[in-house]
C-alpha cells in the first residue's frame, strides 16, 4: 500500500463511535440549518482562543474573503501578502476585489519577511493578511507596526495554524480578524468542507453574520451587498464539536512525530523545520529542504512506494491564473528558490509508528546513495 502524507482511517476507526453519535445528534435535531450545532461550536470556537465572536462558514477560502469585506476592503484596494501559500489565500483577496501584493518570506522559517512590509505599502494599501504558514506563526510585533503606521487592517490566514502560539498568544488571536479552515487534513479539520473567522470586534462580527446570509439582516430582507450563501454546515459543526475537544492531543500526536522526524534525521542532508523563536509550532506539515528534491520523491515513489507532497511547488504569482499581477521570474527570489527544494514528510496524529520508521529508512537510505 503506497505511503502519503495524510490518512484519515486510524483516526476514523477511533473515533467512529463518537463520529457516528455527532451525525444522529444533528439529523435528530430538526434543524439542518444553522441551527445548535453552529452556534454551539462558535461558541466554544471562540472560548477556547479567549475570543469574543466566532462566525462558522463554508470553507476557509470563503472565511477569507467575508473576513477582507467584513473589515472594509472594497474592490481596488490593496492586500499584502505572500506568495509562498496555498493559492486560495490569494483567490480569496481576489474574490473580494481587492489586489494582492507580495513580499518575499524569510529562508529560514518560510515565513513572511516582516521587513519588507513598509516597502510595500502604498496609497491604495488597506490590509495585511500573514499567512501562518505550516503550523507556526509570522513575527507580528513588526507586522503590527506597520499596521499601526499606515491605519491597516490585519486579517490572519490561520488555515494551517491551529492551536499554534506566538509568545503565548493563540494564532487568531493577533489581529483583527482570522481565516480558519477545517479541511479534512487541518490540524483541526472535518469530514469535508469548514472554516470559520475569529474577530473581538462587534461590528465585524455582525458584518460577517449578515455576509454569510445573502447579506440579510432578518430572513428574505438584504441590506448589505455582496451576499454570500456561506453558512457552516450543522453536520460539520457538531463534529468539529467533538474533534475540538482532542485539538491538544491531536496537537501532542503531531509534535512527537516532529521529534521522532528531527532526531533521526539530523545531519541527513534535509534541511529540517526551523521554529522561530517565540513560537509554539503545532506541525500541520513538516517541510523539509534538499537541492535535489526532485530526484529523491521519485526514488522514494519507485523503491518504497512513498508519494510524498509539496507544498508548494508554484509560488502563486508565478501561476498564469495570476500573470496579469505582474510579477516576473526572479520577483521573489526566497520564495521561488524554495519551490523548487521543499516537500513534506507523511503528518498526522494517528501515523503508525512503523511507517514513520519506512520512512525515515527509506529517506536516509535514498539521501546516503545521492
Amino acid at each position: 500500500m503506497t505511503i502519503r502524507v495524510w490518512d484519515y482511517l486510524a483516526e476514523y476507526a477511533a473515533e467512529r463511535a463518537d463520529l457516528l453519535d455527532a451525525v444522529d445528534t444533528v439529523f435528530r435535531s430538526g434543524q439542518l440549518v444553522l441551527g445548535a450545532s453552529v452556534r454551539g461550536f462558535e461558541a466554544e470556537y471562540a472560548a477556547w482562543h479567549d475570543a469574543a465572536h466566532c462566525v462558522g462558514v463554508d470553507n476557509g477560502t470563503n472565511a477569507v474573503t467575508l473576513a477582507l469585506q467584513a473589515l472594509g476592503i472594497r474592490p481596488g484596494d490593496e492586500v499584502v501578502t505572500v506568495s509562498n501559500t496555498a493559492a486560495p489565500t490569494v483567490l480569496a483577496i481576489d474574490a473580494a476585489g481587492a489586489v494582492p501584493v507580495f513580499v518575499d518570506v524569510r529562508p529560514d522559517t518560510y515565513l513572511m519577511d516582516t521587513g519588507q512590509l513598509a516597502a510595500a505599502v502604498t496609497g491604495r494599501t488597506r490590509a495585511l493578511l500573514p499567512v501562518h504558514l505550516y503550523g507556526q506563526c509570522v513575527d507580528m510585533a513588526p507586522l503590527r507596526a506597520v499596521a499601526d503606521a499606515h491605519g491597516l487592517a490585519v486579517l490572519e490566514d490561520c488555515a494551517q495554524a491551529h492551536g499554534a502560539r506566538h509568545h503565548g498568544r493563540l494564532a487568531g488571536t493577533l489581529g483583527d480578524a482570522a481565516a480558519f479552515s477545517f479541511y479534512p487534513t487541518k490540524v483541526l479539520g472535518t469530514y469535508g468542507d469548514g472554516g470559520a473567522v475569529l474577530t473581538s470586534d462587534a461590528e465585524v462580527d455582525a458584518a460577517l453574520r449578515q455576509l454569510r446570509y445573502y447579506g440579510m439582516r432578518e430572513r428574505y430582507y438584504v441590506v448589505r451587498t455582496p451576499g454570500h450563501n456561506s453558512r457552516l454546515d450543522e453536520l460539520h459543526a457538531e463534529i468539529l464539536r467533538r474533534k475540538l475537544r482532542r485539538l491538544n492531543r491531536y496537537i501532542a500526536a503531531r509534535r512527537a512525530v516532529a521529534r521522532r522526524y528531527e532526531q533521526a534525521l539530523a545531519g541527513s542532508g534535509l534541511v529540517l523545520p526551523a521554529t522561530a523563536p517565540g513560537n509554539d509550532h503545532v506541525y500541520y506539515v513538516y517541510v523539509v529542504r534538499h537541492p535535489e528534491r526532485d530526484r529523491i520523491l521519485r526514488l522514494l515513489e519507485e523503491r518504497y512506494d512513498i508519494a510524498l507532497n509539496i507544498s508548494y511547488p508554484w509560488p502563486v504569482h508565478t501561476m498564469s491564473g495570476f500573470a496579469h499581477l505582474g510579477y516576473g521570474s526572479g520577483a521573489l527570489p526566497i520564495t521561488e528558490a524554495l519551490a523548487g527544494e521543499i516537500f513534506s514528510l507523511p503528518m498526522y496524529p494517528s501515523l503508525p509508528r512503523g511507517v514513520q520508521d519506512k520512512v525515515i529508512g527509506a529517506l536516509l537510505d535514498v539521501l546516503g546513495g545521492l
